[in-house]
């Protein structure tokens, strides 16, 4: 059963137990209506519908019984109405504030106490919470976006409406894509991102990404997320062989097939990786890969964005910003550098807010329903929540080492072929990667970028094997500068986590502690 018909359900068992007033949370008045008047038509009881544009009518037959439009008029008639008939029933559905205790909430509070000794009912249509006093002489019921069910009659229905006028490419497998792609959204939003793409008169294959683009553009300006746009580029890097396996197979596990199979069986989709490891080795990049390679939108989760001045704000300002991950997904969600974010958990100095922090996110990524794929980094594995790194928080932790021979190979080719237009092959390819052991991804992309701003900058610059030999030359390595640091990590990889590279970690790349004096040379 899906969330609307298991709402119209305690809704009509509600109206029928005559329940004196009813708090209908939604942000979806025409939807809320919609449900409202199957309702009344189900359990044949008129409902009376106060709206600003037409006043009081009937849902049903949309006579109008009040001509006064304010929500006061509606207040007063309905109120003279119950004094003298029984069971009536108001549906109100722009109603000022009723968070606390105010006029229009004691108003209100009169006309229901008037309701409750007539047998009446009010309902009221809301987005915020209601006074204490007023919500316990009755009960409440939210009405959820659409979810992936509800989505997928949506754009069926609207599709086959145009299905004789337009040329129509999408099968049964897009329409359940596209309803996964918008779910988390309002249905009047989605008839809008399809009335958008009927305007075209052809519904084609390729026009999957521009309901992504729609969606995105829904949530295109989220507290606490930041989307992160993500090329065509973005696919490709260079090693991580291990890691690129596991997430090649998860991917299938997205598709609309297969996440029937997984509801039918009561799983959960992926809930995302953490990787941690050397810094520069290509943890960062992954998130943008993975988002590239699996087509869907990248938003990255900064913990110092909701971090608030006064008590709670953090932690609900974090619970907002998860709620809407869950309302762009399927989406990516990254978190960068995830111990910083966390890191004063189980220390007094922040008042316990760390500590409120780590346990909000851990039982939001244990519960969470929709098809968000974390992506989790850090560097400093010292200050990770012993909480953060138990079994079953993420499907997988991750180690990314410094590149082997054959991962320094790609990486350089990547970049290479990427900036400077040049195939990396034969001896002198085998010389720099001889040369560039110990180096981190970032330290190879830094040194051919390098090289292809000084190209870009000097048309008479040479690019020459020597010049090359020079570039790399002049680059000191972290694993030079900091072993220790590196060794270890490695040492607490071993022990905790998978390696990326699907090679044993710290099996081909030694760590040495430079000795040598180094003076950097002037490319010429």
């Amino acid at each position: 059963m899906s969330a609307r018909n298991e709402c119209k359900e305690l809704l009509a068992r509600y109206a029928t137990a005559r329940i004196p007033f009813i708090a209908l949370h939604t942000v979806e008045r025409a939807r809320a209506l919609h449900l409202l008047k199957e309702t009344a038509e189900e359990i044949a009881q008129p409902f009376y519908i106060h709206t600003l544009s037409k006043g009081v009518y009937d849902l049903t037959t949309e006579k109008v019984l009040c001509d006064d439009k304010s929500v006061y008029g509606a207040i007063d008639f309905m109120g003279e109405q119950m004094k003298h008939r029984a069971n009536l029933t108001l549906v109100l559905t722009e109603i000022p504030d009723l968070s606390s205790d105010t006029s229009d909430a004691r108003q209100l509070l009169d006309l229901v106490t008037l309701a409750n000794e007539t047998g009446g009912q009010i309902i009221v249509l809301t987005a915020s919470a209601v006074w204490n006093r007023l919500q316990r002489l009755g009960l409440a019921l939210c009405l959820p976006l659409p979810d992936e069910e509800e989505m997928e009659q949506i754009v069926r229905g609207y599709i086959d409406d145009y299905r004789r006028e337009i040329a129509v490419e999408w099968d049964a497998a897009d329409i359940r894509e596209a309803a996964s792609i918008l779910s988390g959204v309002t249905a009047i939003e989605a008839e809008n991102v399809m009335a958008a793409l009927v305007a075209k008169r052809s519904i084609r294959k390729e026009d999957m990404d521009e309901v992504r683009t729609a969606k995105d553009r829904l949530f295109s300006d989220i507290s606490g997320l930041e989307k992160i746009t993500v090329d065509a580029g973005a696919c490709d890097v260079g090693g991580l062989a291990g890691l690129t396996e596991w997430l090649g197979e998860k991917r299938l596990l997205f598709t609309a097939e297969k996440r029937s199979i997984l509801r039918e069986k009561g799983l959960k989709s992926p809930r995302g990786i953490l990787l941690v490891g050397v810094p520069g080795c290509g943890k960062s990049l992954s998130a943008k890969a993975i988002s590239a390679n699996w087509k869907l939108p990248l938003y990255r989760l900064d913990f110092a964005t909701v971090q608030g001045s006064y008590v709670g704000q953090t932690e609900q300002q974090l619970r907002d910003a998860l709620m809407t991950a869950e309302n762009v997904a399927p989406c990516i969600l990254w978190i960068d550098e995830i111990e910083k974010g966390l890191s004063g958990a189980g220390s007094s100095n922040d008042g316990g807010v760390s500590t409120r922090m780590v346990g909000q996110f851990l039982f939001w990524l244990q519960e969470c329903r929709k098809q968000v794929f974390v992506v989790a980094t850090a560097n400093d594995v010292s200050m990770l929540p012993s909480e953060l790194l138990r079994r079953g928080r993420f499907d997988e932790l991750f180690f990314v080492d410094l590149p082997t021979a054959d991962e320094r190979y790609d990486i350089l080719r990547l970049y290479m072929r990427k900036y400077l237009e040049l195939d990396f092959a034969g001896a002198f390819a085998d010389t720099l990667v001889a040369m560039t052991d110990g180096f981190t991804g970032a330290d190879l992309e830094s040194t051919v970028r390098d090289l292809a701003y000084r190209v870009i900058a000097n048309p008479d610059f040479t690019l020459h094997e020597e010049n090359l030999r020079t570039a790399f030359g002049n680059v000191v390595p972290l694993s030079e500068t900091a072993p220790e640091k590196i060794a270890a990590i490695r040492d607490w990889g071993r022990e905790r986590a998978v390696p990326a590279s699907g090679r044993p970690i710290g099996s081909e790349t030694a760590l040495r502690k430079s000795t040598e004096t180094r003076t950097r040379k002037v490319l010429v």
